[in-house]
């Protein structure tokens, strides 16, 4: 029997064009996450984040076992590109939300349109005024977007990809274990309120983490995600040139 698994197992892997290598990376990606998630919310604290804690666990595993980053990145693609189907799938608590996002509209591109300008400027801003030269400040400015719009809107730029990645992922971290802290603290109820404010700045990591503690928050956090994601790729260009020009005057 365990002879079958395994050869039903090696097809399988033969069938999707992946390595042997996806007979463990794939198993043990999952596998930590949801150990991790299951740690998370024993503690219920929002420091201990399954993807912060899963990345505590997986990136000292693989400098023990010196298992290089690029391995294990092709080893788990299959898991990179279902990714894509759960970003889409994002989009339902959107749509049970669709008649109150038509009232509002125009307040709703607004805000969304306003939080996409206010990330790249203050990014941008940030790095330069720690001295930071144009490829770093280049590469911070789509901090708040999908990695994947991130990684064109800094090839157009002419940031660094991986330290646009980089700079995703830790804006996303910052926003789940910081985001709703704050809207608490500054006694924000409101659910579209709260769900734009996490989706603009924290991206998909943050949107997930709004659909485990309201579906509408959810909704309103996926809808920034995506308009967000649209105006960065659509005036990130121009708005690097107008940085640019700005900072040659001043």
């Amino acid at each position: 029997m365990f002879d079958a698994l395994q050869e039903m197992l090696l097809s399988a892997v033969a069938f999707l064009g992946l390595g042997l290598d996806a007979l463990w990376a794939v198993p043990l990606t999952i596998i930590t996450f949801l150990a991790m998630r299951k740690l998370a919310r024993k503690l219920r604290y929002p420091i201990f984040n399954p993807f912060v804690l899963s990345l505590l666990l997986l990136i000292p595993l693989l400098l023990l076992l010196n298992i290089p980053y690029e391995r294990y990145r092709s080893a788990s693609l299959l898991i990179h590109e279902t990714l894509q189907i759960g970003v889409v799938s994002l989009a339902y608590p959107l749509y049970k939300q669709l008649p109150d996002i038509i009232r509002r509209w125009k307040v709703l591109l607004s805000v969304c349109f306003l939080s996409a300008f206010i990330a790249m400027i203050s990014g941008v801003a940030i790095v330069w005024i720690l001295g930071g030269n144009d490829a770093i400040a280049a590469s911070v400015l789509p901090k708040s977007v999908t990695t994947p719009i991130a990684l064109v809107v800094s090839g157009e730029t002419g940031g660094i990809a991986p330290i646009a990645a980089a700079c995703v992922m830790v804006a996303g971290i910052f926003g789940v274990i910081f985001g709703h802290a704050l809207l608490n603290a500054f006694h924000i109820k409101s659910k579209a309120a709260r769900g734009l404010a996490i989706g603009a700045t924290a991206h998909v990591i943050g949107t997930a983490r709004c659909n485990e503690v309201d579906k509408d928050e959810g909704a309103f956090s996926s809808l920034a995600l995506v308009l967000c994601g649209i105006f960065t790729a659509l005036t990130a260009p121009f708005i690097w040139a107008m940085l640019l020009k700005l900072k040659a005057i001043f």
